[in-house]
């Protein structure tokens, strides 16, 4: 197996121009409208909304305005799979459509996909929708075919300011922590690593340098395995099962009882 590789986002350099989004959908071949539906969010200048079928790269625009909008900043991310490296949605798929590839990258068959929406349902981040198109559960694919073929993903490759940046995780966060490091030298002592380390889901091959509490980013701030909670959902389903199992012994006996004393009347 290879090096692990992913993504690393500097959100203080992201200009919010989208060429990420536009190389994303051009290499991938993906819809421009969502099944010929244009709709958009009336949120700032945010017209994709979020991530979906169709959307494997988001641009989010937050505003923190004073109420005059004297005073001010704007904050940029552009969102995308995280590439757990324990993957909810790997661990639920059914016909074992998704995948860990050789980059330690998690990727969908669409071939093998069933349309279930599980994984849907089991993604902490929100990241997998159903692509119109295909009838079947897609999110970025960290361009698996081009890393086989020695290539930079599109979005990074795209990106003017290097505020997406590919490589090896291990070299990714050397870069990222010399960044912290150097915009708290600057003031900016709100910088952090958000996923970089096991601690999340065991690291998440996409993670984000981030100024803010992730909340602002419409990121979870300690995202689960759905599995995490399932001992205690099987032990309430088990003692479920066994209250209605004696409910049943229950009225079965009563209802015996009733026939006997019907017989003897």
């Amino acid at each position: 197996m290879a090096e692990p590789m992913g993504f690393y986002t500097d959100t203080t350099v992201c200009i919010g121009c989208k060429a990420c989004e536009v190389a994303c959908k051009e290499w991938n071949q993906l819809p421009a409208t969502n099944g010929g539906l244009n709709t958009l969010s009336g949120d700032s200048y945010d017209n994709t909304r979020r991530l979906d079928g169709i959307h494997w790269r988001h641009v989010k625009f937050v505003e923190q305005f004073t109420e005059d909008r004297g005073e001010g900043r704007w904050l940029l991310m552009s969102d995308v799979c995280k590439h757990c490296v324990q993957a909810a949605c790997l661990e639920v798929c059914p016909t074992n459509a998704i995948i860990r590839t050789e980059f330690d990258t998690v990727v969908i068959q669409s071939d093998a996909c069933n349309g279930c929406r599980d994984c849907i349902t089991a993604c902490p981040f929100g990241v997998i929708d159903i692509n119109p198109a295909s009838g079947t559960a897609q999110k970025c694919t960290l361009c698996y075919d081009r890393l086989q073929s020695g290539m930079e993903p599109a979005c990074s490759k795209a990106c003017p300011t290097d505020s997406i940046q590919f490589g090896t995780i291990s070299d990714l966060r050397g870069r990222a922590q010399k960044r912290v490091e150097q915009l708290h030298q600057g003031g900016e002592k709100r910088a952090y690593l958000y996923g970089a380390d096991e601690k999340m889901l065991g690291g998440l091959n996409s993670f984000f340098l981030l100024v803010d509490k992730p909340e602002v980013y419409g990121l979870p701030p300690d995202p689960k395995m759905p599995t995490r909670n399932l001992a205690s959902g099987s032990l309430f389903s088990v003692l479920g099962a066994v209250l209605v199992g004696l409910i049943g012994i229950f009225n079965f006996r009563n209802r015996g009882a009733r026939a006997r004393e019907e017989r003897r009347l």
